[in-house]
């Protein structure tokens, strides 16, 4: 069994890619897998870092303010296609996985049309432009929510979910207070700003630190490598063993095990990992991706009483003290935790899998 998987630019297109990958090779460990990625993006170092070949493309996207420029990307655009076509007709797959991004759009174009039959994954509630853009190509299309069929034919959508990270259940909640050294009597808020960051967020926290300590709760904040310094400088006259800040948190499990409230940006590997947890959310969609995506996300959990939305433009103002209100409202708390847990797509990496299988067999 000989499986291409093409897509990235970011992690939450990578992590699913390389999600399905694990699954294909748990099912069938014969099974060859080649990824396709973008030259100098990310792919091209975390899937040869989760054990998996990778050839890269020097496809870029378009360039939408500066429209001459693209001539440039239209060339890379011809050369890419041709690369594409050259590395499948040497590997042969049997099956082709798109999962979003410029990558994905050539490699599964190409293989669309060498006959070999294409699935697409897509993470997000609002489809990115490249699955759309392949829908007509696709075989079957995975999706992680509801309603999808405003972007691609109703007969081939498969609700399946977004694969998740595998250790981040069952962490338990006795280990976590000694790990990050917080107390079981007191709540606790996640502030989760991303391996990258999120600026808003950060401001925001910056902005009402003095309120975080006074209110009595235990705050574990990410900031992101990014924010790192400035966030230490501010937090300084505030240190105390309530609030810990952090660019990283290794132990993930941990942190959502005895987290009370998270406080998180709306990426659909983050709303998959709350949902699958059940955890009651703030969420801060990030105003700096295509097509507004996060909103259509986080407003498919707000919709149904599952999550708070705080739109970044007004984060500074009301995120801190939603999350204070919330963090509060046992009744509240109860009733997120119930509604988001409902909207939970269990194993979603094996579904995946087993519909890339099935297109194999039914070749």
């Amino acid at each position: 069994m000989k499986v291409l998987i093409s897509g990235g630019g970011t992690g939450g297109h990578i992590f699913p890619a390389v999600s399905i990958a694990n699954a294909l090779r748990e099912i069938n460990p014969d099974c060859e897998i080649l990824f396709i990625g973008a030259e100098s993006r990310m792919e091209m170092e975390r899937v040869p870092a989760a054990g998996y070949k990778i050839v890269g493309l020097p496809i870029r996207g378009f360039d939408r303010q500066h429209i001459l420029k693209n001539i440039s990307v239209l060339w890379d655009l011809w050369k890419s296609m041709r690369k594409a076509k050259s590395v499948i007709k040497e590997f042969k797959p049997d099956v082709a996985v798109g999962v979003g991004g410029y990558a994905s759009g050539a490699a599964m174009k190409v293989a669309a049309k060498l006959g070999i039959p294409v699935l697409l994954q897509e993470q997000n509630g609002f489809a990115g432009v490249t699955n759309k853009l392949l829908k007509n190509d696709a075989k079957k299309i995975c999706v992680a929510y509801e309603g999808m069929e405003k972007f691609f034919p109703a007969e081939k959508i498969i609700l399946t979910g977004n694969p998740v990270r595998q250790n981040l259940a069952g962490g338990d909640k006795q280990e976590a207070y000694k790990e990050f050294g917080f107390s079981p009597e007191k709540k606790t808020l996640l502030i989760i700003g991303g391996s990258l960051g999120a600026r808003t967020i950060n401001n925001s926290v910056i902005a009402h630190l003095q309120e975080l300590i006074d209110s009595d709760i235990q705050i574990l904040w990410q900031t992101g490598k990014g924010y790192i310094e400035a966030a230490r400088k501010s937090a300084e006259p505030f240190l105390c063993d309530r609030l810990k800040v952090t660019d990283f948190v290794s132990r993930m499990d941990l942190a959502y095990a005895m987290a009370d409230v998270v406080i998180s940006r709306a990426g659909a590997s983050s709303i998959s990992e709350l949902c699958l947890l059940g955890k009651p959310s703030i969420l801060v969609p990030s105003p700096n991706v295509a097509e507004d995506h996060q909103t259509h996300n986080a407003m498919a959990l707000v919709n149904k009483d599952a999550a708070i939305l705080v739109k970044d433009v007004d984060a500074e103002k009301d995120l801190v003290s939603t999350a204070l209100q919330l963090i509060g409202d046992e009744q509240k708390l109860t009733d997120l935790s119930k509604n988001i847990l409902t909207l939970a797509q269990k194993d979603s990496a094996n579904r995946i899998a087993n519909e890339v299988i099935s297109l194999i067999k039914n070749k």
